[in-house]
């Protein structure tokens, strides 16, 4: 679920944009490559992408996702020279298309990878948290392999890897962390996408918002366990211990994955942020704080992999 659904109405587009980047200056000497910033694409009043990546490139934001193949931002991206590196969406609405032949999928990739040559493209996200109840959850996996084989014939596939977004809602059991499993009934569905994950060396790309786990729950949920503002231990998972949210929920994914046969793999945070409007605990003051503390706490990992920081997106709110 996107943090955006819980922006109020009529709140300018171009606003938000500019809203994130102007909560994430005052921190960007703490940035370095694991922080990317997502750039929607969809609705009125967007910034031109040439402004887009000119705001980008000055505040030293190195990495971006796109969720749609919008040709103007990729034309922007290619023709400033720009070192942004680029994860490009497929949308839900192309999975079908894409699954149901090798040469749609290569025509896709020639059409919004192979022609822009000068674009850094780091990952192609094959749709985006689509669900075992989705009539797209039969198209999925055959799209991500046809993309991946375009990506192969072209020769890109040590450059770009192949994955798909889900939400943390396909988890059965999120706490405590470590014994974090995916739904029993989503497994026929799951442990192939994740098996061709592995196999390619691809990450899992997961939406983490602690935002709404806090909002549903903040009777038992804490504020600052949700900010990254507690001064204590909140949760003990046998000896690893949890000052945040995000670690825990971070970690449950990695436990699903250990006990899907993932162990090897990696997660990347595709969308994370808090929401400045329209819901409890949803303040500009509360986006600063976990925004500021998200950029600086991902490069040190979670308890259950603290020598591996978290490449993460933060979402326009």
């Amino acid at each position: 679920m996107a943090v955006n659904s819980y922006v109020t109405e009529g709140f300018p587009r171009m606003t938000k944009v500019l809203l994130l980047l102007g909560l994430l200056m005052t921190t960007l000497h703490l940035t370095d490559a694991q922080i990317g910033v997502c750039y929607g694409t969809l609705g009125d009043n967007l910034p031109p992408p040439e402004e887009v990546e000119e705001l980008y490139s000055q505040n030293n934001i190195q990495r971006m996702r796109l969720y749609n193949p919008n040709p103007a931002a990729l034309q922007a991206l290619g023709s400033a020279g720009s070192n942004i590196q680029l994860m490009l969406g497929v949308p839900n609405d192309a999975l079908q298309n894409i699954a149901a032949s090798q040469g749609n999928a290569n025509k896709w990739v020639e059409t919004y990878v192979t022609n822009y040559t000068k674009v850094k493209f780091r990952y192609i996200a094959v749709g985006n948290e689509a669900s075992l109840s989705s009539s797209l959850a039969q198209f999925l996996l055959p799209a991500m392999k046809n993309i991946n084989n375009a990506i192969s014939t072209a020769g890109l596939d040590n450059q770009i890897k192949v994955s798909t977004a889900f939400e943390t809602g396909v988890l059965g059991t999120s706490y405590p962390p470590s014994v974090g499993s995916f739904q029993s009934e989503a497994r026929s569905f799951l442990d192939p996408i994740i098996s061709f994950l592995a196999e390619n060396g691809a990450p899992l790309l997961v939406t983490i918002y602690p935002y709404f786990s806090y909002s549903g729950n903040s009777q038992d949920i804490s504020l600052d366990y949700a900010l990254f503002t507690a001064n204590k231990v909140m949760v003990q998972d046998g000896q690893l211990e949890y000052r945040n949210l995000f670690d825990s929920m971070v970690d449950a994914v990695y436990s699903a994955l250990e006990e899907a046969g993932g162990d090897s793999m990696d997660i990347v945070v595709s969308e994370s942020g808090w929401p400045s409007a329209g819901g409890t605990g949803a303040t500009l003051d509360n986006a600063r704080i976990y925004n500021t503390n998200l950029i600086q706490h991902v490069k040190g990992g979670t308890p259950k992999r603290p020598a591996k920081a978290i490449e993460t997106y933060v979402c326009h709110v």
